[in-house]
């Protein structure tokens, strides 16, 4: 098979297209036709080498996909060769085949196709398990997400906007706000000219919001802190600008305020499968019905991964972005 190997820790131009001889699924796999791959930001991280793949984890990166069953490891009887499906993983994804656990594979809605369909797993696994498992966002709650225009924020706005939350964000731009606001934001803020903080707390007649997604991580506590009601819950997916700082335990105490967190990559599969369980039940019929979507801002030729990496990592786009195969 043809893969993306990274040569060496650094720049884009470390990934290289090489052959490799193609996978076999073992006990409770599926061997995957790859037909599009997502890209994301913990592949520029492990690029750099500085995350790396999980013990027995390809070193390939590549965290999602979307193809075609072509192979069944033994004990595998939910799939059968032939069947349309994305897949969450812990590596292996940026190549024309790969291994999945089986409880980590989901069908391809019917209204996507599998490009689309290869820019849903990372994502909503991930919002999906912070957002409303950790987070317990419910209905009627106000959310501020961070990164509004990301690969993680565009599902999150549409997520807590389908589940009947009011839905703020963060952006870098004005044309990046709007972008926000069009898929389900009330109010998308530009944090490089407004105080999130403060117009937060006037959208909310000074009560603050009941949850915030945070990817930004030690830059933002202090102020997710501020932002947070009542009772709020703060919820940490990532680190882009620092991961120390300093806790005000008052604050916490006076507000009755949550603190949490999570990775996914780490989890065993029986976690993942769960959460794969949770995404067929709640969130599969939302993108079957076209409620939900995934936001694709540009695909790359499997072989042209490198120029992947320089859009994600130069902060242009809005939503995913994919490799075809």
């Amino acid at each position: 098979m043809i893969c993306i190997e990274i040569s060496k820790p650094g720049e884009p131009e470390v990934l290289v297209p090489v052959e490799r001889p193609t996978p076999a699924p073992g006990n409770g796999e599926v061997l995957i036709n790859v037909a599009a791959a997502g890209v994301n930001r913990p592949d520029v991280m492990q690029r750099r080498g500085k995350y790396p793949p999980p013990p027995g984890a390809s070193d390939i990166p590549g965290l999602e996909v979307a193809g075609t069953i072509d192979a069944i490891g033994s004990g595998v009887t939910k799939w059968k060769r032939g069947d349309r499906v994305c897949a969450l993983l812990a590596g292996g994804g940026y190549a024309d085949h790969c291994v999945a656990p089986a409880p980590q594979c989901l069908p391809v809605p019917s209204r996507l196709d599998v490009v689309a369909a290869a820019a849903l797993p990372e994502t909503y696994f991930t919002v999906w398990t912070n957002l409303f498992e950790r987070g317990r966002l419910s209905a009627g709650e106000a959310v501020l997400i961070h990164g509004g225009s990301s690969g993680i924020g565009t599902t999150a706005i549409q997520l807590a906007r389908a589940f009947g939350a009011r839905v703020f964000a963060t952006a870098g731009s004005a044309e990046k706000c709007a972008a926000c606001e069009r898929i389900g934001a009330e109010r998308c803020i530009n944090y490089k000219t407004e105080d999130f903080v403060a117009i937060v707390r006037d959208l909310t007649r000074g009560a603050g919001v009941n949850v915030v997604l945070d990817m930004v991580g030690a830059e933002y506590f202090a102020r997710n802190l501020e932002s947070l009601a009542v009772e709020g819950r703060l919820v940490e997916i990532a680190t882009l600008q620092g991961t120390k700082t300093e806790l005000n335990i008052p604050i916490l105490m006076q507000r009755r305020l949550t603190i949490t967190g999570s990775t996914l990559r780490i989890r065993t599969v029986e976690q993942k499968g769960a959460i794969a369980d949770a995404l067929q039940e709640h969130v599969w019929p939302l993108l079957e019905a076209g409620t939900v979507a995934p936001v694709v801002h540009a695909t790359f030729p499997l072989r042209d991964a490198a120029a992947a990496h320089r859009v994600m990592e130069s902060g242009a786009h809005v939503g995913k972005l994919v490799l075809v195969v």
